[in-house]
């Protein structure tokens, strides 16, 4: 059974930073990966990839993908969530392993085109994917004031003025491309989650892509999975004196040998 909290959780500075990988998941991979402001992590393990159990890395360069495909030995189609709320998050997911990590990469995939900003995306995943009893309104603006300085970052890369749409065509996106659970329960896992963020700043702008790596932990909470402080910071004690997988594309010889198990988008 998961474990009470007191609803003020998310409201103690300690807890906050000592859930660094979890706030680093509202603060959203795009986010993470292109407004980090110094050594937000390990040295990549390839160009182009950036990396961080508390999931604040810095810019990176474009990863090219090798010529040769070596076929992923792991796949799993996650399963997807029964509705989507009120907000356009995927929600309800199934009561297992699988179930939780889909939960994670529905947390860690995000779209920023037109008008929709890092603030609605921020936002949105906070809403749905924190619980209730962890939410408040402290959090909650940090959450957002966190995503207004991306966008001004985003809007000055793009080349337009802040509070602006995006140039016609451009876009931020990220997408989780493979997991690996370092451990597990009923009713909590601890993950890394190997996502590809790719930005294009116009229809004729090339886009640029790289991978980041998060560790979170989520937490079956009533009817669904939830992102929880309390299991992101088991997940980070787990991993202490391990290596942490390489980040790879799915295709590389190398996503084998980091244990990553490529996702495979379910019918």
């Amino acid at each position: 059974m998961g474990r009470t909290r007191s609803s003020n959780t998310w409201n103690t500075k300690g807890v906050w930073f000592a859930g660094a990988a979890l706030a680093a998941v509202l603060a959203l991979t795009g986010y993470a990966v292109l407004s980090g402001d110094g050594d937000g992590g390990d040295a990549p393990g390839k160009a182009g990839s950036s990396s961080s159990a508390s999931a604040d890395p810095g810019p990176s360069e474009s990863y090219a993908a090798p010529e040769d495909w070596t076929e992923p030995e792991r796949w799993a189609a996650l399963p997807r969530g029964k509705r989507t709320d009120k907000h356009g998050s995927e929600v309800a997911f199934p009561h297992t392993t699988e179930g939780a990590v889909a939960m994670a990469a529905a947390a860690n995939r995000t779209t920023l085109e037109g008008e929709t900003t890092t603030v609605d995306e921020q936002l949105r995943i906070y809403r749905a994917y924190v619980g209730k009893g962890e939410q408040s309104a402290v959090v909650a603006e940090r959450v957002e004031k966190a995503a207004v300085d991306s966008d001004k970052v985003i809007a000055r890369s793009m080349g337009v003025k802040e509070s602006s749409p995006l140039p016609p065509g451009a876009y931020v996106r990220s997408t989780v491309v493979g997991f690996k659970v370092i451990k597990k329960s009923s009713d909590e896992v601890g993950v890394w989650l190997l996502s590809r963020v790719v930005q294009k700043n116009g229809e004729m702008e090339q886009e640029d892509g790289s991978y980041s790596r998060t560790l979170v932990g989520v937490e079956w909470q009533g009817e669904d999975w939830k992102l929880s402080v309390d299991v992101t910071r088991q997940a980070q004690e787990a991993i202490q004196g391990q290596t942490e997988p390489q980040m790879v594309a799915p295709g590389d010889a190398a996503f084998n040998a980091a244990g990553w198990t490529a996702i495979r988008e379910a019918s």
